[in-house]
């Protein structure tokens, strides 16, 4: 029986770094009972993630598939808990537990442990948790770990930032020997925004959730330093990409954030006048050419699906 550490489809630093902090408590702690836990990831990396594993000579987790986890293996979820963010065809049944900062919307059969927080990124929770049982990272996981709290929480600038998540992160930039925290972030912040590997439909799917409104919404997110010239030169493009996304996942409504981290600005691209009317029923404005400027919002979670959510209902 192995035990699978597994954070959401199409991770992000922090869904990939969160279970690598996990795995690395339950291996020295066996009190948990996962010390056979292995972290896998269920897509590739995307760019920023790339960028800083590679920066900190760390290899990958391996891609796992749907057919090696057995039934008789065990899977603990982190930085997710909804059925439409986990490995396509999971059977529910294997999961054991529950390590996440999202808002819950699962529905099991079992009950099982769970730790759920209101903190701006899943790998403060996973450091918590460490440090209630005397774990401390080496430097590179550290490295890690304050890049993935810094990428989740936009250098602390999210509405979803709250202190533990600052003081907390402060402790792991000193395990780090990192002194200088914003130029980091300002790194982390260009890896983040280099798309050029991405083909625009893998702009779109780069980093979505999918919300169970009223009428099932799509909400994609890309953070970047260069809001205009991406706006300017892929806008087409990326319509084009979201109309193709729309029907393969068979949503009702799609929306793609575009957030300039630096300027703390979000402006929504609009596909079509369905999603204008309830964009700016959301968030007041006008659209014009397809895009919509909603201001300094920057957490998906809890500044631009919520208004979504209402103007649905």
């Amino acid at each position: 029986m192995n035990t699978y550490l597994i954070g959401h489809i199409k991770p992000d630093t922090d869904a990939v770094v969160a279970p690598m902090a996990l795995a690395e408590l339950f291996h020295k702690q066996e009190c948990f009972g996962y010390s056979d836990a292995e972290v896998v990831i269920t897509d590739p990396l995307n760019p920023e993630t790339g960028f800083l594993f590679e920066k900190f000579g760390i290899v990958a987790p391996r891609l796992v598939t749907l057919e090696e986890i057995k039934p008789e293996d065990r899977v603990i979820l982190v930085d997710h808990n909804e059925e439409n963010q986990r490995l396509p065809g999971l059977n529910p049944d294997q999961i054991v537990e529950i390590i996440d900062h999202h808002k819950l919307n699962c529905n099991l059969k079992n009950p099982i442990y769970l730790t759920c927080k209101p903190w701006g990124s899943s790998t403060t929770i996973a450091y918590y948790l460490m440090k209630q049982n005397n774990v401390v990272p080496d430097q590179k996981l550290a490295s890690l770990m304050l890049a993935a709290i810094l990428s989740d929480t936009v250098g602390f600038k999210s509405a979803t930032t709250v202190s533990q998540d600052r003081e907390l992160g402060a402790e792991l930039a000193k395990l780090a020997e990192i002194a200088d925290v914003e130029g980091f972030t300002l790194e982390i912040f260009k890896a983040k925004s280099d798309l050029s590997s991405l083909s625009p439909e893998e702009m779109v799917t780069n980093d979505y959730k999918i919300f169970e409104f009223s009428q099932k919404t799509m909400i994609g997110q890309l953070e970047t330093v260069e809001q205009n010239e991406l706006l300017a030169g892929k806008k087409t493009e990326l319509l084009s990409a979201m109309a193709t996304v729309r029907e393969k996942l068979g949503v009702s409504l799609i929306f793609l954030a575009i957030t300039d981290i630096l300027q703390v600005n979000t402006k929504l691209l609009i596909l079509s006048e369905k999603e204008q009317v309830i964009a700016e029923k959301a968030f007041g404005g006008t659209t014009d050419a397809n895009i919509l400027d909603i201001g300094a919002k920057m957490s998906r979670k809890k500044e631009i699906a919520p208004p979504i959510e209402t103007a649905l209902n």
